[in-house]
């Protein structure tokens, strides 16, 4: 009859061999991000990227005007075919597969935010010729097309921001409503053809102090029309944090609660910062959380520092993996969270 510490020592190679079994589980899975923010992007950014075991990541360039995103868009399709040997510009869907296949990184260009798109509908088209396959339609702040989620009013979308909405479906650029405010996120599921994403944002049922995060009415309506959400890795936004309780487990009871609402297709990951982590990058108080803080309200109880320590690690989502499986997902399910889910969206919306 085993000891105690029998049972312990059991338990523990039992674990390991679990770990084990999702470890290959994810060489072979499909990883997208939905959102990645890549200033600064150097050496170590590429030696984060090896390390991650990524196939994709949106990500999320310069926004203040068009100029400024058109030099950015060039800027990185140059990057991107510098180091063909590393990156691959995603148009469609099957770049990620390709990126799987050749073992490379496929980079989903987008905004996150639309005032670039200023006062003319046809510069959508001008984005979308340069690159661009994702617009988020609001920052945290009110601009032409509609409410972002820190306004103290709730106005929705302008008919200025239906327009761009209708341009966008027709060129085949996802609509993404993270940081809109209510009526605008309610407005653009609702005047959106194809399927919206939520590609970095967090459940409100679990964690009501920031805006950013979606309801359950909004995430079930996202699904329904096909759409998708990535859960943010941000620890502030998804949970309290007296005695470091907002831990990777937090982070998974948010992928949970998605999954219960909107179903297991539609739910994915999503960094919100740089592939190598934010303390990584340097990230401080006054260059990264600061700037942030705009429009902020002391009621979201942002605090500094703002990371949950696995999920720093480039390797973020195959811890994420592991507690999805200890938690008794099937490995089909944890390869949509990780990638396929992303993928099956990405052919339902962008048009090569």
């Amino acid at each position: 009859m085993p000891t105690g510490n029998g049972e312990s020592l059991l338990e523990t190679s039992l674990s390991k061999l679990q770990d084990s079994t999702i470890d290959e589980l994810y060489k072979k899975a499909v990883v997208i991000d939905g959102l990645i923010i890549p200033r600064g992007w150097n050496k170590e950014s590429f030696e984060a990227l090896a390390q991650s075991g990524y196939t994709g990541f949106s990500a999320s360039l310069p926004s203040s005007n068009l100029k400024v995103a058109m030099e950015a868009l060039a800027d990185w399709r140059n990057r991107i075919e510098e180091h063909g040997d590393k990156l691959i510009y995603a148009n469609e869907a099957e770049d990620f597969v390709q990126a799987k296949k050749e073992n490379k990184t496929a980079v989903l260009l987008g905004f996150q935010n639309a005032t670039m798109v200023e006062k003319s509908v046809e510069n959508v088209d001008t984005l979308y010729n340069a690159g661009t396959r994702w617009i988020q339609l609001s920052y945290n702040q009110r601009n032409l097309l509609g409410d972002g989620c820190t306004e103290r009013t709730n106005a929705g979308l302008s008919d200025f921001g239906v327009e761009v909405v209708e341009r966008m479906n027709e060129l085949g650029i996802i609509v993404d409503l993270s940081h809109c405010g209510r009526q605008t996120t309610n407005d653009g599921i609702k005047f959106s053809k194809a399927g919206v994403s939520f590609n970095h944002t967090m459940c409100e049922a679990l964690y009501k102090n920031h805006p950013r995060s979606k309801t359950d009415e909004q995430i079930r309506a996202m699904a329904d029309k096909g759409g998708m959400m990535g859960i943010i890795c941000l620890g502030y936004m998804i949970g309290p944090d007296p005695g470091g309780k907002t831990t990777l487990e937090t982070y998974v009871d948010h992928i949970d609660h998605a999954v219960k609402i909107a179903g297991i297709d539609h739910v994915g990951v999503a960094a919100d910062f740089a592939i190598q982590g934010l303390e990584a990058t340097g990230a401080t108080r006054e260059n990264w959380y600061v700037p942030r803080l705009t429009r902020f309200k002391p009621s979201y109880q942002v605090r500094w520092k703002p990371w949950i320590p696995e999920l720093e690690s480039p390797k973020r989502y195959l811890h994420v993996a592991r507690v999805l499986d200890k938690r008794g997902y099937s490995t089909g399910d944890i390869e949509k969270i990780l990638g396929q889910n992303w993928l099956r969206y990405y052919r339902e919306t962008l048009k090569s």
